[in-house]
């Protein structure tokens, strides 16, 4: 229950200054129930539905398209193109945002605008019921405002309350494995000609990812270091590799197609800050690293997993297809010469 009343969380907000995400962690509040605190005071709920809001995402034109997880954010610059709605997954594909949604998890919604130095800055942004974040919108300098206009009048919900309730979170699943099925799960994999095949196959012998890449072993999987990842932020883009970075949550991924340039470490952070594409990633909360390995039609996807210590995906990387532009041998050497896991070493 959130002990905080709407006017005490629009205070802490004013005198934070902070990410509302860190100032929630800090009063164990949703970051959701930040962001109603502020309705009728800069906010408005919106029909947080994909189908319904972004078509008006798309009249918006250029954007910033953020995704996160509890240890990685993603973002990227461009516009909401080629959308196809689902009532499972909806999707939006295009170089620059490409996004797979599953409508489900946007149940909050609404649109935000905020003083800043700069002049107003606005914001669409879309929480799952325990109102953790699943997909944020910031309008840049050339957005268009009458589309953003036209998106607050046409997608205002009748509750506009400055408060709300919200679920409970959902638990991280931890790894689970079916041993007694591991020969199953070998000579299925074995067979797969499409990567899509793998969560269809892992759910029927009740598994999940990490479960399956614990117990599957050679040539499958390689049990990589945790500093396997900065290894690999920087030898992409030493490179010039071109990858497909997965970042995401139960309600949206988001994915960035090309190279890594310019690398920012800072503390725990590892950051690429591209001019069009940041990434910021908690490299001290990867605790177990895969290097995995998928056959398809179109020959191995090859690909660096990363999780936490509670066994939640913080990414997954690829390598570009040789028909975007990648180099699959080089990508294969990359992968190849990224450092091992102790144990699996010996």
């Amino acid at each position: 229950m959130n002990p905080y009343s709407p006017e005490d969380l629009r205070r802490r907000l004013a005198e934070d200054g902070g990410r509302p995400y860190d100032l929630a962690e800090r009063l164990g509040v949703p970051e959701a129930a930040l962001v109603a605190a502020q309705v009728g005071h800069g906010a408005t709920r919106i029909d947080a539905l994909p189908g319904r809001l972004i078509p008006h995402v798309q009249a918006l034109g250029e954007v910033m398209a953020l995704t996160r997880n509890r240890s990685c954010v993603i973002e990227k610059v461009g516009t909401y193109n080629d959308f196809h709605d689902g009532d499972h997954a909806a999707m939006t594909v295009d170089p620059e945002i490409d996004l797979r949604m599953f409508p489900r998890h946007w149940v909050h919604g609404f649109a935000v605008e905020k003083a800043g130095d700069a002049g107003i800055r606005r914001s669409v942004q879309v929480f799952d019921a325990a109102g953790d974040a699943i997909h944020k919108i910031h309008l840049r300098e050339g957005s268009d405002l009458a589309a953003w206009q036209a998106l607050v009048r046409a997608l205002a919900v009748e509750d506009q309350s400055d408060s709300g309730s919200f679920a409970a979170r959902e638990p991280v699943e931890p790894a689970k494995s079916a041993p007694e099925r591991v020969d199953v799960l070998r000579r299925e994999w074995s067979g797969m000609t499409d990567t899509h095949q793998f969560n269809i196959l892992i759910r029927r012998l009740k598994m999940n990812r990490l479960g399956a890449y614990r117990i599957v072993g050679a040539p499958f999987v390689r049990p990589l270091s945790v500093e396997a990842v900065p290894a690999l932020i920087e030898r992409v883009q030493a490179e010039g590799a071109g990858v497909m970075i997965f970042v995401g949550n139960q309600g949206c991924i988001e994915i960035h197609s090309g190279r890594f340039e310019v690398l920012k470490p800072i503390g725990p952070w590892l950051n690429v800050m591209d001019p069009r594409f940041n990434l910021h990633l908690r490299g001290d909360h990867v605790a177990e690293v895969w290097a995995v390995e998928k056959p398809t039609k179109r020959g191995p996807a090859l690909s660096v997993e990363a999780f936490d210590a509670e066994g939640g995906l913080i990414f997954q990387c690829f390598g570009l297809r040789p028909e975007k532009g990648g180099d699959a041998a080089a990508w294969s050497a990359l992968v190849a010469g990224l450092p091992v896991l102790a144990e699996a070493a010996e």
